[in-house]
């Protein structure tokens, strides 16, 4: 009895110094998230429904109006929400249909080279964002590259208006931004897959395009969810691209919280959109998340 009692002893000061260390551990990233996230977040809620108010401008009122006028039918805010899932999603299509044979070319084509071909896609996009979309305005400008070819060679007397400052060009700038980062983690992913499977369903006597439909496709939709979500997310609350390459009719719904924050100094408005957009993202990655865990189980 006596010894079954040290050990119980023993037992139950590992088990505590245990948690200490494991409270030591957590200790430092839950204060990081709790000062940089979740109190912030919280501010923009109170904020959201004028429980916080910086600006003499402010009611110091709690209302719920902001929510009320963002979630109206007729809602300006709600219009440009749905403007930019659009945009998001026809981007992401896009991202994903360009990359995925980049990266089926990478994982299964090139052999032994292929992560030095991987660090060559990266590498030119490891300079300034700024200077990569700014670049853009010079080939797509009214005289720019595209422009003044077409015009030297007699297809066009006049610029072509709509290449730049309309929705086709932050589509395209964002295209462009987001395929060498997509392609990875399509690459991971079919550069998992067993060899094997492959080689068996050719001895099966499938084609290559069968092999693909059959094998290779469906082993891979986990790395294809993943980078469509790794485009779409980003994109929906995107505001710097859409205001250097956008104009009038390329505006989203990132540029209308920036303007609402700096030119508006509607700072309850902003607060409002801010979250629902926070709260659409989390939706989404909830969902997704589920989907992926589900997909995998199945398989």
């Amino acid at each position: 009895m006596a010894a079954t009692h040290e050990v119980t002893i023993a037992d139950r000061g590992w088990r505590r110094r245990e948690r200490r260390a494991t409270a030591g551990l957590l200790a430092g990233p839950l204060l990081w998230l709790l000062l940089f996230f979740v109190i912030p977040v919280g501010f923009v809620a109170a904020y959201s429904v004028g429980a916080v108010g910086l600006f003499p401008t402010d009611t110091g009122v709690v209302s719920l109006s902001s929510w009320e006028r963002l979630l109206t039918g007729g809602s300006v805010y709600m219009g440009l929400f749905w403007k930019s899932i659009r945009m998001s999603l026809t981007v992401s299509a896009v991202v994903v249909l360009v990359a995925y044979p980049v990266g089926y070319f990478l994982a299964l084509c090139v052999g032994r080279r292929k992560y030095v071909l991987v660090l060559l896609i990266i590498a030119p996009f490891l300079t300034s964002y700024l200077l990569r979309v700014l670049a853009w305005k010079v080939i797509l400008g009214d005289a720019g590259v595209i422009n003044s070819f077409l015009q030297w060679v007699g297809l066009t007397d006049r610029p072509i208006e709509w290449l730049l400052y309309s929705q086709f060009t932050v589509m395209l700038v964002l295209a462009y931004i987001w395929v060498p980062f997509v392609a990875l983690p399509v690459f991971v992913s079919l550069n998992n897959l067993d060899p094997s499977l492959l080689e068996a369903a050719g001895d099966l006597g499938a084609s290559r395009w069968r092999t693909f439909v059959r094998v290779t496709l469906p082993l891979s939709l986990s790395g294809v969810f993943a980078a469509f979500l790794f485009v779409f997310i980003p994109t929906i609350g995107e505001f710097v691209t859409p205001l250097l390459v956008g104009g009038t009719s390329g505006y989203m719904y990132g540029n209308a919280v920036q303007d609402l924050f700096t030119r508006g100094l509607d700072w309850q408005t902003g607060s409002t959109l801010a979250l629902f957009l926070l709260a659409v993202v989390a939706l989404l990655m909830a969902v997704f998340g589920r989907f992926l865990r589900l997909r995998e189980i199945a398989t």
